[in-house]
C-alpha cells in the first residue's frame, strides 16, 4: 500500500476524529446539564478522536485502498470503533462511574449503573465516530477508473 496514502490518511483521521470527537462528546456532556459535564465530555471526546481517528484512517487506507469507497471505510471503522469503544468502555474508572451517578440524572443513573452499560455507551460513541471518519476517508482515497480506456482496450 502506499506510504504516502497512509500518512495522509492517518493525519486526516485524527483531524476528523478531534473535531468528530469534541461534538459528540459536548452531546453526550450535554445530558448531564451542566458546563462541567460538557466541558469535560468535550475534552475526552477529542482526545479519544485523535486515536480513534488515526486508527481508523489507517485501517481504512488497509481495508479500502483505493477501489473500497465509502461503504468499506464506514463498515471498518463501524466495526473498529465498536470493538475499541468496548475495550475502552470496559476500563472506565469506577471513580468516575460513582461521579456520574452523584448528579442524580435519571438517564445518566440507566446508562452508568454498572461496567456493562457504561461499556455499550463507549461501544456506541467510539463507532459512530469510527464511522463517520472511515466513510470519509474511505471516500477520500476512491480513485476514479477511467471508464472509456477500459472500454476501447477490452475486446
Amino acid at each position: 500500500m502506499n506510504n504516502n496514502l497512509t500518512s495522509k490518511s492517518i493525519f486526516f483521521g485524527s483531524w476528523l476524529g478531534v473535531l468528530s470527537g469534541a461534538i459528540l462528546g459536548a452531546g453526550t456532556g450535554a445530558i448531564s446539564g451542566t458546563w462541567n459535564g460538557v466541558t469535560v465530555a468535550a475534552i475526552i471526546g477529542a482526545i479519544s478522536g485523535i486515536f480513534t481517528g488515526a486508527l481508523t484512517g489507517a485501517l481504512v487506507t488497509r481495508t479500502a485502498g483505493t477501489t473500497g469507497g465509502v461503504s468499506t471505510g464506514a463498515y471498518s471503522g463501524m466495526a473498529f470503533g465498536a470493538f475499541l469503544g468496548l475495550i475502552c468502555g470496559m476500563f472506565v474508572p469506577e471513580s468516575f462511574r460513582l461521579k456520574v451517578l452523584e448528579l442524580d440524572v435519571l438517564i445518566l443513573n440507566v446508562i452508568f449503573s454498572g461496567r456493562f452499560e457504561a461499556a455499550i455507551l463507549f461501544s456506541f460513541l467510539f463507532s459512530v465516530l469510527a464511522t463517520a471518519v472511515g466513510a470519509w476517508i474511505g471516500g477520500r482515497n476512491l480513485m476514479r477508473r477511467d471508464v472509456e480506456n477500459l472500454k476501447t482496450n477490452h475486446p
